[in-house]
């Protein structure tokens, strides 16, 4: 559909899980006058572009779900994607959403306008403007694919996990994987099946714990389904857990005090010395996201798989060669490197209020925000899942947090009459200042790791350096006396 000439109050970019958790928090306190542009042809977000083998959330399924739309009919404890996709959709239909979604409607640019005093956003079906804008594009949209030597010559299939060849037969092929984190280590246990051999070529090894996984029964759903408080205490109960977690996180000393358990438990998983010797990782517990898996330690233990503790340096037209000289032929290459976090794209089309772009700022210095939600010289602008406000819980949480901030800044706004909610630069650098003082000392500065939470400067862009509870205090109201107000 065409969206050219269209006047909103709110315009969302993104139609995931945090565009979805804004969306519903805006219809239910009133505000209608808002539109969702998706650049896709369906809703979901990172769980309609990832559909790798075995691609499931970590996080448990209770949990992971919205708290306005409880789900009864998880299948599993942990839920796979298609699942969580479907649920996704469902949730959509349910809050009758989709009469604000225009699909397939790509941002191109978007920048303030001081005089009109609204956001002007240009798509690939024309121009709308609104005096608020929130961008929930999502954190983990684009992919990080190394630049290889070689590459432009290599003879065979070469993909990234988060861009899956389904029409690409994987049966007795010789395949490399590149990279072990979240995504490597769900899909390797799955073509291990079919390949012929599997070269695993790892740069750093993860820390991996188990992940009960269990069936649902049809008896535990029936009772969730007519006992919603039973439900809702689950939830309360992961939360708990997520609580502890987080703390160990800002305490080093906590997770250094699990590690010979964790040791032991790796121990038992991999009785040969020499493999396990190259799977024990040498940072603290914490430092790089921890990892859930029943199934990838066993895989690296069948006869077809051959783990490489290297990075890759090149590939030579069918082979692919290893930091230190490991040649192995193969047919297909496939990455699990993740997504390039540092260099959100949303960035590259956002103009200031000076005019000049969001990137320049974010990829000098940095990405920050405040509060994980709004950046100096962007008025009336709100991001969702912004730098500095990853906490170890679920994404959905901290979406609903944020949507509390942000409906109450734009209910403000409209009841005293404010035309542009503006943060000052004082407060911005004195905010991210503190951030960066407060996350020095825990797990992900001191844990010696080089993870994806840190620039290319050793800046920590991603942490919350404070507690669960504390980020949910701070989000529960919007502090409008830190903001410069223009009034109508």
């Amino acid at each position: 559909m065409s969206v050219q000439g269209n006047d909103y109050q709110v315009v969302i970019v993104g139609c995931g899980l945090s565009g979805i958790a804004a969306a519903v928090k805006l219809k239910n306190s009133g505000i209608t006058n808002f539109t969702i542009l998706e650049k896709g042809d369906r809703v979901g977000g990172t769980w309609r572009d990832n559909t790798y083998p075995g691609c499931g959330c970590d996080v448990p399924s209770n949990l992971y779900s919205y708290s306005f739309s409880p789900n009864a009919n998880w299948n599993h404890t942990y839920a796979a994607q298609p699942e969580i996709l479907a649920y996704i959709e469902r949730t959509v239909n349910e809050m009758n959403l989709l009469p604000y979604i225009n699909m397939q409607t790509e941002l191109l640019e978007t920048g303030w306008n001081k005089t009109k005093r609204r956001w002007i956003v240009e798509t690939n079906k024309g121009t709308v403007s609104s005096k608020f804008i929130i961008f929930a594009a999502g954190p983990i949209t684009e992919p990080s694919i190394p630049e290889l030597p070689g590459a432009e010559s290599f003879t065979g299939e070469c993909f990234h996990s988060a861009r899956w060849n389904h029409d690409y037969d994987l049966k007795g092929k010789n395949v490399a994987v590149v990279g072990t984190g979240a995504s490597a280590i769900q899909f390797i246990p799955e073509i291990q099946r079919q390949v012929k051999n599997l070269y695993v070529f790892q740069r750093t090894a993860p820390w991996i714990f188990p992940k009960p996984n269990r069936k649902i029964s049809i008896a535990e759903k029936w009772l969730n389904k007519r006992t919603p408080v039973l439900q809702n205490m689950e939830r309360l109960s992961v939360e708990k857990i997520m609580l502890v977690v987080n703390y160990g996180l800002l305490h080093p000393w906590l997770m250094r005090a699990i590690e010979p358990a964790a040791k032991a438990m790796l121990r038992r998983s991999i009785p040969n010395k020499k493999l396990r010797k190259n799977v024990t990782p040498d940072f603290t517990i914490g430092c790089k996201r921890v990892l859930f898996s029943s199934h990838y330690y066993p895989a690296l233990r069948k006869k077809n798989v051959e783990l490489l503790p290297d990075a890759v340096k090149m590939l030579d037209k069918s082979v692919i060669v290893s930091a230190t000289g490991e040649r192995r032929e193969v047919d297909a290459v496939i990455f699990g490197t993740g997504f390039d976090v540092t260099h959100p794209p949303i960035a590259t089309r956002i103009r200031t209020g000076e005019g000049g772009l969001l990137s320049d700022n974010w990829w000098d210095d940095g990405p920050e925000a405040y509060l994980g939600t709004t950046f100096h010289d962007l008025p009336n602008a709100f991001f969702m899942v912004g730098p500095n406000i990853l906490v170890y819980s679920s994404f959905i949480g901290i979406a609903e947090w944020q949507t509390n901030y942000i409906v109450d800044a734009i209910k403000t706004a409209e009841k005293d009459n404010i035309e542009v909610i503006n943060l000052p630069v004082s407060i911005a650098k004195t905010y991210n200042r503190t951030v960066q003082n407060e996350l020095q000392g825990t797990v992900w500065t001191s844990g010696n790791c080089v993870s994806y939470y840190l620039d290319g400067n050793g800046k920590n862009f991603a942490s919350w350096p404070w507690t669960i509870p504390e980020l949910k205090e701070k989000l529960s109201r919007f502090d409008v006396e830190n903001y410069e107000l223009t009034y109508g």
